[in-house]
């Protein structure tokens, strides 16, 4: 490859993020907007959170890599478990005053088939990330995503997709998408995606 089509290729992937992600960072969609695109089933409640019907849940796509503390995840290995999908960034506003009500019920979820996962995006380094983590006690990993790759090819077209940040997307036992909230949330609202999930046989 050479070096002058590399930058591009980068360019072309972020550019491709932000038209994905138009003016809605750290903004999140109060009208409970469900998106996707197309002709979909999905139902969105008056607190904003979208659901997709079980039988017509769609698996993501690789969410793989790299965490903040320089392991390797991929959430395709949790399958079996609830997965809490969190996009954040240091950065923002809306994501610090949701941080500590994800760090309380992922601390009291522990054990209970409930698997949280951070998405962290447009940090250029780690360490504000880091500190992030530390000032909020969050304490399960974050995938490390500065250019958006994850969020951009993570989630097939017509899904309950992560839209701006905060967003969060949560997978039923299966690893299929199966409620979607772009706003930040507060204990209840989380719980309230997470607990008809547990009950799923």
């Amino acid at each position: 490859m050479s070096l002058s089509r590399a930058p591009r290729r980068t360019l072309l992937a972020v550019g491709v993020l932000t038209a994905a992600l138009t003016l809605s960072a750290c903004g999140g969609d109060s009208n409970g907007k469900s998106g996707g695109g197309g002709n979909t089933n999905f139902v969105t409640n008056t607190g904003g959170i979208a659901t997709a019907p079980k039988g017509e849940r769609a698996a993501t796509g690789k969410l793989a890599g790299e965490t903040l503390d320089g392991k390797q995840l991929d959430v395709a290995e949790l399958k079996g478990k609830v997965v809490v999908l969190n996009v954040w960034g240091s950065w923002c506003a809306p994501c610090r005053a949701e941080a500590p009500h994800f760090a309380k019920v992922a601390k009291d979820m522990e054990g209970k088939g409930v698997a949280f996962v951070g998405v962290n995006t447009r940090d250029p380094n780690k360490q504000p990330a880091l500190a992030f983590e530390e000032d909020y006690g969050v304490t399960y990993p974050s995938l490390y995503d500065p250019q958006g790759k994850l969020i951009l090819f993570g989630f097939p077209k017509g899904t309950l997709s992560p839209q701006s940040i905060p967003s969060t997307v949560v997978l039923d036992k299966e690893g299929r998408i199966a409620a979607r909230s772009l706003m930040a949330l507060d204990e209840e609202k989380l719980r309230s995606m997470i607990d008809p999930l547990l009950k799923e046989k």
